[in-house]
Order: structure tokens, then sequence, then C-alpha cells
């Protein structure tokens, strides 16, 4: 992929909305493997976008503690987890703490919206530059991983629909804003 899909720094990032672009209906299967999951990732964004901190750290649906901003960061960590980690060995922290293994929803008490935004678009740019130039049978180099590529973005794509799905959930109930 030549274009990159978001353009912008850490500092300047306030939670706003990003372009989408939809993916070819008629590309190659990595084609349209990432660009599926591109415009995920957008919508992830999408969704929060506009939200203050008070709205994006709320726990809209009790009893679920769900939070907007908890899964947005929680996407940043499943990110790292299989693209980074996984699929690339590369030296990354882990993303999740000891306490909290398997990467729930948690967030740190310095965490804003854009700081979590931001956070996570610079994961999903990790994750492009992690797998860019890798072949879809590749293998992952992680330890005990049997995973190829193609597997790690249908899974990713997976993960991210469902996450958007709850974010289409909590933002309908935060402020009544539906949509794609």
């Amino acid at each position: 992929m030549s274009e990159k899909p978001y353009a912008f720094t850490v500092a300047t990032i306030d939670a706003s909305s990003v372009p989408r672009t939809r993916p070819p209906e008629d590309g190659t299967e990595r084609e349209i493997l990432t660009g599926l999951l591109d415009f995920l990732r957008a919508t992830v964004v999408n969704k929060v976008a506009g939200l203050s901190d008070e709205q994006a750290f709320a726990t809209p649906l009790p009893p679920s503690t769900l939070t907007p901003a908890g899964v947005v960061k929680h996407l940043t960590g499943v990110e790292r987890f299989w693209f980074s980690i996984d699929f690339a060995k590369a030296d990354v922290p882990w993303p999740w703490t000891d306490e909290d293994p398997h990467g729930n929803f948690p967030l740190a008490p310095d965490d804003t919206l854009p700081k979590v935004v931001a956070g996570y678009l610079h994961e999903c740019e990790r994750s492009r530059q992690s797998i860019e130039g890798a072949a879809l049978d590749d293998r992952a180099r992680g330890p005990d991983m049997a995973f190829n590529l193609r597997y790690a973005l249908a899974h990713m794509i997976e993960e991210t629909a469902r996450h958007c799905g709850h974010l289409d959930l909590l933002r309908e109930r935060i402020d009544g804003l539906t949509g794609e």
C-alpha cells in the first residue's frame, strides 16, 4: 500500500473523524483484506470522534463496564499483539499488564480520548509496517505461533468489526448518534 490511510501526528490528534475509503470490490486478496481492515480502523476512530473525555470514559450501558475509550484502547493492544508481536516478532512492549494479561478494557488515569485515539492510529500504522512486504501465506514468527498473515488479517477484520458494533451501541446510548 503506497498511500497511507491516515495523515496525522500524535501532537495534532484531537479525536476528530478520519476519512474512510471503501475497500476494492475487485482487487487482489491482499488489497481486499487490508482495505476492509483499514475501512474498519477508520470506522473505530469515527465512532468516537467528537466525544468529550467525560463521554468517552462513561459506562452508558450498565451493568457493562465498556467505555468507548476502553474499546479503542483494547483494539490498540490487539493490533500490537497480532501484527507486531505474534506475526512480526517485533521487539515492542507487551500491550497489557500482569493484572490484565488478556487485554480487557482498562484505562489509565492519565488517558484522554485524543491520547487513546493517537495511540490507536500509531499502532495501526505500526501494524501496516509489520506486515509490509509479507505474503499472505507467510507464517507468524512469534513463539509457538502457527497462523499465516491471511488468518491474522481475517481475524483482525472480525475483531475490529465486532468492536465497531460495540461502539455503535455505546455511541447511540451516549448521544443518540448512529450511522456508519
